[in-house]
């Protein structure tokens, strides 16, 4: 089953966003640098386009995501009209301050006294929005934290006398299209954990992981042998770091959560889980899968 996840405040935050867009300027979506394809909202799509508002995407956590990648993707986005893109990381100190300077050349025309420059921030939940806000006004005004869904209520800043920025809560969409792309957010710690198992989205993981950072795996994990497939990839993480469990058995759950935690907090080394490559074939994959099902109902 696919995961899902819309938690009833976002119907609100999803309203109010609406209703927001129309004295913006610049729409600045915060993604997540490792997963920037499944960290996209359609909602936000959807409501900038009715708009026309000019999209400033950030792929954050940049720091984290295996740069190649993360420069194909900056490529990508940049040839969407109106859409700008840059790779940054919140934790140097420097790279927040030029978001500003980039919405104000994605709205030329704002950016006095008398036609004040407008930027909303959005994106999924916890992909470090409330953070990027306060390095970006340079004090603590959103509360930060490494779970999804901190903020709940949209906050109006006003940086100087031509420039106001609103901050708004993290919000999913009422259904996933993509049942890996829940598997993405899940893994990056987007949703809540009531939504899904460790065990589960820890082998989507290992599968891509094996596939893509076999060596990565080896080095963190001390493993002889990559000839493994996710379950297994578990099971020798859970011998590694002596999980055991009764009747000799192992814990795999410790050891779902093991990698899940060392892969969220970059111990594994630079990754990136989805290129633009991939993600247009996983598209197109399942556009010619509902094709299929849709000619077999026909056919009865």
């Amino acid at each position: 089953m696919s995961i899902q996840w819309f938690p009833g405040h976002m119907v609100a935050a999803q309203k109010k966003a609406a209703e927001t867009m129309e004295f913006t300027d610049v729409v600045i979506e915060v993604l997540d640098a490792r997963i920037p394809g499944a960290s996209q909202n359609p909602m936000i799509k959807e409501l900038g386009a009715a708009r026309q508002r000019a999209h400033l995407k950030i792929l954050n956590k940049s720091d984290l995501a295996d740069p190649n990648i993360t420069e194909q993707w900056i490529q990508h986005f940049n040839t969407i009209p109106q859409t700008k893109a840059v790779a940054i990381s919140c934790k140097k100190v420097n790279e927040p301050k030029k978001i500003l300077a980039l919405c104000k050349t994605l709205a030329p025309h704002r950016g006095d006294t008398l036609k004040p420059l407008r930027m909303m921030i959005m994106g999924v939940p916890n992909v470090g929005k409330s953070t990027l806000m306060n390095a970006i006004l340079n004090r603590r005004i959103a509360k930060v934290g490494d779970e999804p869904a901190i903020t709940k209520q949209q906050q109006r800043h006003q940086i100087n006398d031509h420039m106001i920025l609103v901050d708004t809560p993290g919000m999913m969409w009422p259904k996933i299209r993509y049942a890996s792309d829940g598997d993405l957010l899940a893994a990056n710690n987007n949703i809540g954990k009531n939504a899904y198992f460790e065990e589960d989205v820890a082998e989507k993981l290992g599968a891509i992981l094996l596939k893509n950072y076999p060596s990565l795996l080896q080095i963190r994990y001390k493993l002889e042998n990559l000839n493994l497939d996710a379950i297994n990839l578990l099971e020798c993480i859970a011998k590694k770091k002596g999980f055991p469990l009764k009747n000799h058995l192992i814990d795999l759950e410790k050891a779902s959560i093991t990698l899940l935690n060392d892969y969220r907090q970059g111990l594994l080394g630079r990754i990136t889980l989805e290129t633009p490559k991939s993600r247009e074939l996983m598209i197109q994959n399942k556009k010619t899968s509902l094709d299929i099902d849709e000619k077999k109902i026909d056919d009865v």
